[in-house]
């Protein structure tokens, strides 16, 4: 799904999330208000892929209508206009802290999906060749089931790449207008919708369906900080009221708000009803976030900084990308679990073998309680996290022992 790195300097390389994160350039203050929403979009996006409505408020915000766009208005949100000064250096910046993890784990699930389909009875992913090293991942990221929650990670790069691109243009000819770029997008956006509505986006047409979709909310995202971010004055109570309201109004006019962004499919009320439903649920959780901020914000003492409220939640906006890679491997962690106390004792005897090692979209609730559903979203989050932990502290270790041993007069 994303579905992002705000660690800068020396750091950038150490944590492989999006671009548009929280902290911007060295020097610059933690955006704490977008690392909050960060965190809050990688919590729905591994909610949703387990069918878990726990921010759903009360199924009021779809997840699936606005979860992905999300993603992107926070990658428009910090994209600015100095990059375009060096346009191949951003590309290059990109394509390390995007393209490049992707593929060094797009490799390693591959490996992992052939050899549980050889010597485990699996029957999910594709073989390993250059195309579903390379070239899938552009089409739709599918390709080894167990990370395909991180099609997004292309996806967000050609975004990138056509926005520096086409800034660049209009900028030559004098046409860089934000309104003119958002009214723009917006109505290619609506066009690809009304085109999905009548079928027509299908097969390989998804891919740029899928980009020409979700083009206008990185637009969204930069509209809101030059335009509309010093006016976001409203109170709380006043702006929950005409954001509820009008996600209510939609619930009541509409088939259903929910929607596949990877696909494009599920457009059911029409090209506008997408757009509305991502901003109302962008703007809802937007200034949750902000409200959170002041809480969760790193409280200085000395030389140190703590923030014991929100840590947990600015640590994980900073680590989307490690969730949103390794999320769906975590979930069959767990339903390996569950499938081994199926197979060896007397319990579980409900669990769907068959399903479990052909179907990655089977989740098995103990006892058929939801409240299992809260074991998948913390396996989902908790153990990607640990992942990232260990390579935080792996790969400076290894980097050093490299730089150590490449030094003249060293063994």
């Amino acid at each position: 799904m994303t579905m992002m790195s705000h660690l800068n300097g020396d750091n950038a390389h150490r944590r492989y999330i999006p671009s548009g994160m929280p902290e911007g350039r060295q020097g610059t203050p933690y955006n704490t208000a977008f690392g909050i929403l960060s965190a809050l979009a990688i919590l729905m996006i591994v909610a949703g892929h387990s069918g878990y409505d726990i921010l759903s408020v009360g199924s009021l915000f779809p997840y699936y209508s606005f979860h992905v766009p999300l993603f992107m208005f926070i990658s428009g949100y910090f994209y600015r206009s100095e990059e375009e000064e060096t346009p191949l250096l951003y590309l290059k910046k990109k394509a390390r802290r995007l393209l490049l993890p992707y593929f060094v784990w797009n490799a390693v699930y591959g490996v992992l999906a052939w050899t549980l389909r050889a010597f485990g009875g699996f029957f999910m992913g594709e073989a390993v060749s250059l195309k579903t090293l390379f070239v899938t991942p552009f089409l739709n990221g599918y390709q080894f089931i167990y990370n395909f929650a991180a099609w997004f990670v292309p996806v967000l790069f050609i975004v990138e790449l056509m926005n520096l691109c086409m800034r660049l243009i209009l900028k030559k000819i004098h046409l860089c207008n934000e309104w003119l770029i958002l009214v723009c997008s917006l109505a290619v956006g609506v066009c690809v919708v009304q085109l999905a509505i009548e079928g027509r986006v299908w097969g390989l047409y998804k891919t740029p369906g899928r980009i020409l979709f979700l083009y206008p909310c990185f637009q969204m995202g930069q509209f809101y900080r030059k335009k509309l971010e010093s006016r976001d004055t409203l109170g709380n109570v006043p702006y929950f009221f005409i954001v509820i309201g009008v996600q209510i109004l939609l619930h009541l006019c509409c088939n259903g708000l929910a929607y596949s962004s990877v696909w494009c499919t599920g457009f059911a009320n029409g090209p506008l009803i997408p757009y509305v439903t991502a901003v109302s649920g962008i703007a809802f959780w937007l200034r949750v976030s902000k409200a959170l901020a002041p809480l969760c914000e790193e409280k200085r003492s000395g030389e140190a900084a703590h923030n014991p409220a929100g840590g947990f939640l600015l640590y994980l906006g900073r680590n989307t990308y490690a969730v949103m890679m390794h999320h769906i491997m975590a979930f069959m962690l767990v339903k390996a679990v569950l499938a081994g106390i199926a197979a060896h004792t007397g319990y579980l005897a409900d669990f769907d073998f068959v399903r479990f090692y052909a179907d990655i979209d089977y989740y098995y609730l103990v006892k058929g309680s939801e409240a299992f559903q809260m074991v998948y979203l913390a396996a989902g989050v908790g153990l990607p996290l640990l992942i990232q932990r260990g390579l935080d502290r792996l790969l400076p270790a290894v980097r050093r022992l490299f730089s150590g041993a490449g030094l003249p007069g060293r063994p």
